[in-house]
């Protein structure tokens, strides 16, 4: 069994600085957890801990059902993948991947077959004799993970292990970790800034700033039900588009007003936001649920807003169009086909029906 628990831990260094606040997390048994936040938040010192390579000024760590606050690192039974691969540079891939075996003492035919078993799942059996100036980017990252395979942990901790790669070598290791997860079913940790490598890797995702959880639940949930407007603002490619405005009444209907923008609220939402009335919050809508009105067959003409477009931005299959209010930029995610002129103002459809609000004072999501 590999759960993992985390229980009122926190951590403050020497000079007063806190990284981690009260913080609360379990993994269970074979579960892909993504620890995700700015630089800074506390995650990696989080996944220290774990490891055992940072002390929690208080609180415990469990691995099943042992407390292992005072248990050395190489006594938890845990392989660490780090950014910077910390490959020995004299040694070959096959040495690299031995090491930690032969350091425990391993009969020698038991080390042959880990590593080359090892090789066979991450593609490096023909590799092997190579030395780390040798290998590309993305397999010398496969060596690390190799070496941390062979071990045989019951979890493993991966700190930001594909910053240092191009866009290119990411898309491709991320797609092999993911499968590496499927094939040994094992307990991964996994942290990193990137939230579309969050998006994508994690079967849950949890989200940190300033030492604290903010939200923790699986991918898609955590997309479109973000509990505060900064998971809002932090989790989405382009993130969410944040206003601030007023609700108002008018003829018995409310709207949102920005100035600029003025939408009707649907039914559904009145009995929330009615208390709001003429209160300033933080409205909320995606890239994606913004439309170009000339494709668009009905348009309520309550939803439409006019704007002028700054920027254009072909993506290939899609377009970012910039947008301004003169209070707040936006950014609408369009179809290819969409190739408005750039400072001209061009009318656009909000779908009311995926909007949020946020209190202004506490920046909890309303609805």
């Amino acid at each position: 069994m590999a759960q993992i628990s985390l229980k009122n831990i926190n951590k403050t260094f020497p000079g007063g600085v806190v990284a981690v606040k009260d913080l609360n997390l379990g993994v269970d048994n074979k579960e892909f957890v993504v620890l995700v936040g700015p630089s800074g938040c506390g995650k990696s010192t989080t996944l220290r801990m774990v490891a055992g390579l940072e002390e929690p000024t208080s609180g415990e760590v469990f691995i099943g059902d042992k407390q292992v606050n005072n248990v050395p690192p190489k006594d938890r039974n845990i392989a660490m993948v780090f950014q910077n691969y910390a490959l020995y540079p004299h040694m070959s891939v096959y040495g690299n991947m031995a090491f930690g075996l032969k350091l425990r003492k391993y009969p020698r035919k038991e080390i042959d077959a880990r590593v080359k078993d090892a090789a066979i799942i991450l593609g490096l059996d023909k590799l092997l004799k190579r030395k780390p100036r040798e290998l590309s980017g993305g397999q010398r990252q496969r060596v690390a993970v190799g070496r941390a395979i062979v071990r045989k942990p019951i979890a493993f901790l991966f700190d930001e292990p594909l910053s240092n790669l191009d866009a290119k070598l990411r898309v491709q290791m991320r797609t092999e970790i993911h499968r590496l997860h499927i094939k040994l079913q094992t307990t991964m940790i996994y942290v990193t800034h990137d939230q579309t490598e969050a998006m994508t890797l994690g079967q849950r995702i949890v989200i940190m700033n300033d030492g604290i959880i903010q939200q923790q639940a699986d991918p898609i949930t955590v997309y479109d039900k973000p509990i505060n407007k900064f998971v809002a603002g932090f989790i989405g490619t382009p993130p969410m588009n944040l206003l601030n405005g007023k609700i108002i009444k008018k003829d018995g209907k409310f709207y949102f007003d920005e100035g600029r923008i003025r939408v009707k609220l649907v039914d559904e939402m009145v009995p929330k936001m009615s208390t709001y009335v003429d209160k300033e919050v933080i409205f909320g809508i995606r890239s994606e649920d913004i439309y170009d009105k000339l494709f668009v067959s009905e348009a309520p003409p309550e939803n439409v807003v006019t704007l002028a477009c700054e920027v254009v931005e072909p993506m290939g299959s899609e377009v970012y169009l910039y947008l301004s209010t003169g209070k707040h930029s936006l950014i609408a995610r369009v179809g290819g086909h969409n190739r408005p002129q750039i400072n001209q103002d061009m009318d656009l459809v909000f779908d009311m029906n995926k909007i949020h609000f946020f209190d202004k004072d506490t920046e909890k999501v309303i609805i």
